[in-house]
């Protein structure tokens, strides 16, 4: 894998630096024809120049000598020297041509170079041109003489601010190409360089990259396996892969977590579902094989109840938490009071509350409280509550129930004094399958009454949280506020009786 991803980085990595340096080649090539272009156009203009002082030197000397040389023929052998060394330079053949497109030999001295670039020329071409050079624009052609390209520049040359002719320059498309040609060596070793730079830099950084994700690849598998004790070591990775890391150790944490308590709850299920069934069966065979007498029958009879109701209070609340997780629960939303429902609740518990000598004080404000909720959903929030705070409340405790409305919702409080919640076991109490303090609470539930209300009160879009307290527990969930359900009104024939 980390070769394969290797070769397409580094192939496309190559492939972008063959384009731009492609572009940048390109690019020098033609400011390159160009700079040499200016070059000749400058040449021309200063032979121009030369032409325009021979053609005075003509005027105003004819042919008398100057140090021994006639005037004429001095300006014209300075230009043929001239001629000859941009010719030497550029390989650039030059023609001297009048305002009527002739040219102007003068015994053959103005052509410089291959004697046969006059019969090159296309003396149409020519004429052509000088009517833009005849109004002293200079220009350019790009011409094909026998399949051969070549840059031409034309210069008209001036006499007292007359146009008197142009200076034609030729040269070789490949002589100005020439020095283009030199670049394509150091453009390749910058390619080379730059591609190598590259490949040495993401090798490092893929390495760095493909490492962690080789770690998480096999804590993955591990994890498959069911190890969910991996962890991801954290590295010096960039910031997205180590962002991956942690969010692959939380998950194993989580899952770790969620494994651990399913152990437990098939660990405390196993074990609350033996004790019934082994306390039935041991009461129900000594009652058949006669170890327990007739006259206890009825004693243990009523043993094997109790143990009956325990064991499908257990089953029902499983059942509970599987409706409640179906995708298709819904709620059987009303309006109810909310103070009525708690007093139910607290009637029913009397003979539990009675027998443990325990006080219940209710603080309802206001009443009635009128919310919207199922209300058979939340008489079950309310009844686990009650029951909690009834079975870890010693003899003799206090237990409050509290209703306060603010703000659109209504707050309802079940506290006790009994043992609380140890700090360790708080952020945990909602977590399905958790019991705090096995030792101490061993057959008084299976961690699931808290789980189920939790997520009723999920469905309703509201929240149950542990308080903080001093001493006891305190668990306070919220509702939203509703309206008085209206009254019927009586049938008219009764309303006249």
């Amino acid at each position: 894998m980390f070769t394969r991803i290797m070769a397409v980085v580094l192939a496309g990595i190559l492939l972008l630096t063959g384009v731009l340096s492609a572009i940048g080649f390109f690019a020098l090539k033609n400011q390159q024809t160009e700079a040499v272009l200016e070059q000749l156009r400058q040449e021309a203009r200063e032979i121009a120049w030369l032409a325009a002082q021979q053609q005075r030197s003509q005027s105003y000397f004819g042919y008398g000598r100057y140090g021994g040389f006639p005037q004429a023929d001095f300006a014209e052998a300075y230009l043929q020297r001239r001629a000859q060394a941009v010719y030497a330079r550029y390989g650039a053949y030059i023609m001297v041509v009048d305002r009527n497109g002739r040219i102007m030999d003068n015994k053959n001295t103005a052509l410089a170079g291959n004697p046969a670039f006059a019969a090159m020329i296309d003396m149409e071409d020519v004429r052509r041109s000088m009517t833009q050079v005849l109004q002293g624009t200079e220009i350019e052609l790009h011409v094909n003489v026998d399949g051969n390209d070549y840059f031409t520049v034309a210069v008209p040359f001036v006499q007292n601010n007359v146009v008197l002719g142009a200076v034609f320059m030729q040269t070789p498309a490949q002589v100005i190409s020439a020095g283009a040609e030199g670049l394509i060596g150091p453009v390749a070793g910058v390619v080379a360089v730059t591609c190598l730079g590259a490949g040495l830099v993401l090798l490092a950084y893929l390495r760095s990259v493909i490492r962690p994700l080789t770690r998480l690849t096999q804590a993955a598998a591990a994890m498959a396996d069911g190890d969910f004790d991996v962890c991801v070591p954290d590295t010096h990775a960039a910031p997205e892969v180590a962002e991956l890391s942690a969010a692959f150790n939380t998950m194993a944490e989580q899952l770790s977590r969620v494994e651990d308590g399913r152990r437990e709850f098939v660990a405390n299920v196993s074990h609350e579902l033996r004790s019934p069934i082994t306390a039935i069966r041991g009461y129900v065979d000594g009652m058949l094989d006669g170890t327990i007498p007739e006259e206890g029958h009825a004693r243990y009879l009523s043993i094997v109840s109790e143990e009956g109701k325990r064991l499908s209070g257990l089953i029902e609340e499983l059942l509970a938490l599987s409706r409640l997780e179906r995708e298709d629960a819904a709620l059987e939303m009303s309006d109810f009071d909310i103070c009525d429902l708690l007093e139910r609740v607290f009637l029913r518990r009397m003979g539990d509350i009675d027998a443990r000598r325990l006080d219940v004080e209710c603080d309802f404000d206001p009443e009635p409280c009128y919310v919207h909720a199922d209300m058979a959903r939340i008489e079950q929030v309310a009844t686990n509550l009650m029951d909690n705070a009834i079975k870890f409340t010693p003899d003799g405790g206090r237990i409050n129930l509290t209703v306060r409305a603010s703000e659109g919702l209504c707050t309802v409080t079940v506290a006790d004094d009994g043992i609380g919640v140890q700090p360790e076991d708080r952020p945990r109490v909602f977590e399905r399958f958790f019991t705090a303090d096995r030792a101490h609470t061993s057959g008084k539930g299976t961690g699931l009454g808290l789980s189920i209300c939790q997520r009723i009160m999920e469905m309703h879009g509201q929240s149950i949280r542990l308080l903080d307290t001093a001493q006891g527990a305190a668990f306070a969930f919220t509702l939203a506020l509703g309206e008085k359900p209206r009254r019927s009104e009586p049938p008219a024939e009764e309303a006249a009786e």
